[in-house]
């Protein structure tokens, strides 16, 4: 076993000690793959997300230099009538960029230390072949045309160049040029079994087109048949919470979120691995982007960016083109480009149908206001603290100060809202109510004695604040919302509570431009 060739099964052993979800399945997708024109498979996604994980999967599972069928023989990849096929049959290469990029004297010369090393490896393994003064390709080619032999090269943090090395562009086209000569020659199909790369980033391109344009592409912007390998399925969710007895929907609250054609529920897997380990939820997303880095992103406030920003937080989505995105860190160009590269980063998610971004889970909405908070986030700060301010006016029954503070929200958003419906008037009162996520779900037309309320915030099992029954009205009177809150007996969907219920009637006077508002406590009989 090397270093980087046939590394062996020891990473997947640790990953098989921990707590583990089966995932074995990618390997009868790359079963297929093997030896074909469709063997050349690149997968994104965030960190934290079990990119490396499946790397090391794959190098137990196809390694020849070790006996992994006892690590398998439990999970879903036995039952495939091809498992002992290619079960430890191949030469595999396994290169880690981030390792190269670490142990370097200097990033300038990673690839060719990449090189380097490798073919050290390869002419110890094979040494009949000649590698003085040969690049790696040129290696393999020769290795393949005296012993026949074929490779599976597994590339994890594939992207770390134009991540961690974002300005040097000669290296990262020098890095490009050695992939293209393993994966886009006329010498690939007779030294390559099969590639799997594996970073948060797609594969850049120059232009529209792919650098890489061989490779089958699975990205958070379309993961297409590799979703459910994305992160943990609703399914696998439920049954870690029925093992770990842990709550679902304060599991789903947390980490859920992230949405595919097909598959419309998946979680973070780190932060419900963390979640279970803990048994405690909370944010365990620091770990993978920093907060200045998000900052940067929001900061540039390309076409009102930081306005959409604050729009999500109170649980709205967005419309935006991913076109334009060259997947890399230095090309954005608009607030597109900013948003697709969250979604790449997980920070948001895509809903491909409708072409729209939101945040996915509370775990996330707290990385973004810990991201703007401390005085540094400029207007969303703000937003944040007036958000705060405003709840505890409603809770202290302050109906004019609630009156005067959801005029100021109308104001600040005039970009992003045609104010002319109750459809509006309610998307403020999420925007400047959004800080009470913390403490509340928002449930909008919820069934209710003889109708739909208009907005009930449900207080969380952890905290002991009022329920409230929001009502609006457009051109009418707030004293109206309130008696139709009375007179459809909305508060009888909430008598399992066992405090005050606060109805709050809000309206909106479309002369004036003025907001009104009315509280009253309501205690059942």
């Amino acid at each position: 076993m090397g270093r980087y060739l046939n590394l062996g099964n020891a990473g997947f052993q640790s990953v098989r000690k921990g707590l583990y979800v089966d995932k074995s399945g990618l390997i009868a997708f790359m079963n297929k793959t093997l030896g074909t024109k469709d063997k050349l498979t690149c997968v994104s996604r965030p960190r934290r997300f079990g990119k490396s994980f499946a790397t090391q999967m794959l190098c137990a599972y196809y390694d020849k230099s070790c006996n992994s069928q006892k690590l398998f023989l439990d999970l879903e990849i036995a039952g495939e009538p091809d498992f002992e096929t290619h079960l430890n049959r191949y030469n595999v290469i396994y290169i880690d960029i981030t390792w190269f990029i670490s142990t370097a004297k200097n990033i300038q010369d990673s690839v060719k230390y990449l090189q380097k090393e490798i073919i050290d490896e390869l002419s110890h393994a094979f040494p009949d072949i000649n590698t003085e003064n040969c690049s790696l390709p040129i290696v393999l080619s020769d290795i393949s045309d005296k012993s026949g032999e074929k490779f599976i090269i597994l590339i994890d943090e594939w992207d770390a160049f134009f991540r961690e090395a974002t300005e040097a562009h000669n290296l990262q086209e020098e890095y490009v040029q050695l992939l293209r000569g393993l994966f886009k020659s006329s010498q690939t199909d007779k030294m390559i079994e099969a590639a799997y790369m594996t970073g948060i980033l797609p594969i850049k391109k120059y232009g529209t087109q792919s650098a890489l344009t061989d490779f089958r592409e699975y990205t958070m912007i379309n993961p297409k048949k590799l979703a459910k390998y994305v992160g943990f399925t609703e399914t696998e969710v439920r049954i870690l919470c029925q093992n770990y007895n842990m709550d679902f929907e304060e599991m789903r609250r947390w980490y859920d979120g992230y949405y595919f054609q097909k598959e419309h529920s998946i979680y973070s897997p780190n932060s419900v691995i963390e979640a279970i380990r803990n048994e405690e939820f909370g944010t365990y997303w620091t770990e993978t982007e920093t907060y200045e880095n998000l900052k940067s992103y929001i900061n540039m406030n390309m076409d009102g960016l930081k306005n959409m920003i604050i729009a999500m937080l109170a649980g709205e989505r967005c419309n935006i083109s991913i076109r334009r995105f060259q997947n890399d860190m230095t090309g954005m160009k608009s607030a597109d480009d900013v948003m697709t590269l969250l979604v790449h980063l997980g920070y948001l998610a895509f809903d491909s149908a409708k072409s729209e971004v939101y945040i996915p889970n509370r775990e996330v909405t707290d990385e973004f206001k810990n991201a703007v908070e401390g005085g540094h986030g400029g207007i969303i700060a703000e937003m944040l603290k007036e958000s705060e301010e405003l709840l505890k006016a409603t809770l202290t029954g302050d109906s004019e100060l609630v009156a005067q503070r959801l005029d100021k929200v109308h104001a600040s958003n005039t970009s992003i809202l045609e104010y002319n419906n109750e459809n509006a008037l309610s998307c403020v009162i999420t925007l400047a109510y959004f800080s009470a996520q913390k403490e509340y779900d928002f449930i909008r037309e919820m069934p209710s004695g003889k109708g739909f309320a208009d907005i009930l915030f449900l207080p969380r099992r952890t905290t002991d604040k009022s329920p409230l029954i929001v009502e609006l009205k457009w051109n009418k009177t707030a004293k109206g919302a309130i008696e139709q809150i009375k007179e459809r007996n909305y508060p009888d969907a909430l008598k399992s509570f066992h405090v005050p219920i606060l109805l709050v009637g809000i309206s909106y006077n479309k002369e004036t431009k003025h907001h009104q508002c009315l509280i009253e406590r309501y205690h059942h009989k």
